[in-house]
Order: C-alpha cells, then structure tokens, then sequence
C-alpha cells in the first residue's frame, strides 16, 4: 500500500495499492467522507493514467486542488518513484 500526503484539502492522507498500472484500492484519510468513498470506488480496476487525466485539475472551492486532484498527484508521484 502507498500512502501520500496531501496538501489544501479537508483529506490528511490517500492510501492506495496498484498493480499492472490498475488501481485495486484507494483510501482517503479525512475528507467527506461520502465524497472520498464514491471517488474511491470510481477509480476501482481502472487505468493509472485514465485516473490522471479524468482527475487532475479539479478544483474545491478555488483552493487550486481537489481530494481528486490529491489523488491524480499522488499517482503520478506513485508513477515517478516506480520508474
């Protein structure tokens, strides 16, 4: 399981495992919980990059970033350490 940190959401943390470039697991940490929940069972035996590119730039209240941009950062960090 990976674990990242996030930065300017309600959410502290999102855990994860992937394998063969599928997600088989995401957890939020903090967060709405109903929110976090739907999103981590949308993203469930999908692609990495699929995820990066439906997530990446949603925003939350014009804070820059999203519980699901989180996500989609975490995987390409995730991408980046794996290479």
């Amino acid at each position: 399981m990976y674990s990242y940190k996030t930065k300017g959401t309600c959410s502290k943390e999102i855990q994860f495992d992937v394998e063969n470039d599928i997600i088989k697991e995401v957890r939020f940490i903090g967060g709405c919980m109903g929110n976090t929940t739907g999103v981590s069972r949308l993203v469930q035996g999908r692609n990495v990059d699929e995820v990066i590119t439906t997530l990446k730039g949603i925003d939350c209240c014009n804070r820059g970033t999203s519980c699901p941009d989180q996500l989609a950062l975490a995987l390409m960090a995730y991408k980046q350490k794996i290479q």
